[in-house]
């Protein structure tokens, strides 16, 4: 009866800071049930589409999983998990902490005390993120037609400010483990319109505080005219762009080469130009994988992937995790510690995937280890050449 009785006070307890809007958060731990991998769950307090909700995120050992239920059904559910599996729990409120724990079924205990937290977060679930690259006083977005004059983002242009946004979170990580310099030198090849370009000026200078100098590559020379007016008018005096091809651009002293989606042998081109340059971060984004897929499709090679590969899409997957795989070795092979990960703009565009290489200087140059697993690849493929590895001149 302890139990039943001290799960009651508790979801009272809930249900009433729901309903006097003093509802910081909800803890649900030491979980005795089946569910494997099962650790806590986590509650608050949001709303949708102006519907109050609760918001539970089960996190287990390796993912997390979100579940939204409205507040008389999460509440429910906070009081049958309290009598079942879970064995302890802590709301946290404005006004006050309180504590669960059920002492294996012997007895139960409730303690109050002063509280944590003495504000309610804002309930809004489509509330607008922080976001590194702000939009005040920022003329260049003004200028890329992704604000208005007062510093609004524009309708169409949500998806490319939150873009840009996923792009520098990315980076700001990466940029962190680089080693500190006078000048820190970026190129960005292929960098378009330069939304990317100018956003991670902004955010190398203004933000982290680092004198650098940025350079977008870009063959379009008007945009490349529109850019360099854009940052002279803004007054970003350390970043430039220049007009030409990634293959004969001159990398020579940079410090973080990046190229975003340069189409087929135009991502070996960019990683190439970052290791023979010593680049200390490489990070590129690849798109189309034609140069590997061809020589799949002639090799013809008999292996344990058949009754994949007979299917053109699958055989075009296999193509671009291939090239991928071995564009990652080859950086490997040069002393640069390997990241490749998949990644979603929270603008709701397709998967991408994104190559980074970090300069490690502890790692063996040239590991033949590294080269062995390159010529297994191609030989287990049908693959004649990489066009990295051509470049490279490590066939």
């Amino acid at each position: 009866m302890d139990l039943s009785e001290k799960t009651a006070e508790f979801t009272l307890s809930v249900q009433t800071s729901l309903s006097d809007n003093t509802f910081v958060k909800l803890s649900l731990g030491n979980y005795k049930g089946r569910e494997e991998n099962l650790k806590n769950i986590y509650v608050k307090h949001i709303l949708i589409r102006n519907e109050e909700k609760l918001s539970f995120t089960y996190r287990y050992k390796t993912r997390d999983i979100v579940k939204n239920y409205g507040i008389e059904e999460g509440t429910g559910k906070i009081g049958d998990f309290l009598k079942q599996v879970f064995f302890a729990a802590t709301l946290f409120t404005t006004a006050f902490d309180l504590s669960f724990e059920n002492l294996h079924g012997r007895k139960c205990i409730l303690r109050k005390n002063a509280p944590t937290i003495l504000s309610v977060p804002s309930a809004d679930h489509d509330r607008s993120k922080n976001r590194l690259i702000s939009t005040n006083e920022k003329p260049y977005l003004t200028a890329l037609k992704i604000t208005d004059e007062t510093g609004k983002v524009l309708a169409n242009s949500q998806d490319k400010y939150k873009q840009i946004n996923h792009y520098i979170e990315i980076l700001s990580t990466l940029i962190k483990e680089l080693p500190p310099r006078e000048i820190t030198k970026v190129v960005d090849m292929g960098s378009g319109k330069g939304y990317l370009t100018f956003a991670l000026y902004d955010y190398l200078t203004h933000v982290l505080r680092m004198n650098s100098q940025v350079t977008g590559v870009e063959f379009r020379p008007e945009l490349v005219d529109l850019c360099n007016t854009i940052a002279m008018k803004t007054g970003f005096s350390q970043l430039g762009f220049e007009q030409g091809t990634i293959e004969n651009y001159d990398s020579s002293g940079t410090h973080v080469l990046i190229a975003l989606h340069a189409c087929d042998t135009a991502t070996d081109d960019a990683i190439y130009k970052g290791i023979t340059a010593q680049a200390d971060l490489i990070v590129v984004a690849p798109c189309c994988h034609k140069q590997i897929r061809r020589q799949m499709e002639a090799g013809h090679m008999s292996n344990d992937l058949d009754f994949l590969t007979q299917y053109g899409i699958f055989l075009e997957r296999q193509a671009e995790m291939v090239t991928d795989g071995i564009r990652a070795l080859i950086l490997e092979y040069f002393g640069y510690k390997t990241k490749v990960f998949e990644f979603i703009s929270d603008a709701h565009t397709p998967k991408n995937v994104m190559i980074v290489g970090l300069k490690n200087p502890k790692s063996q140059l040239k590991n033949e280890q590294v080269l062995q697993k390159i010529k297994d690849a191609k030989a287990y493929f049908g693959i004649e050449y990489h066009h990295l590895e051509k470049m490279m001149e490590i066939l």
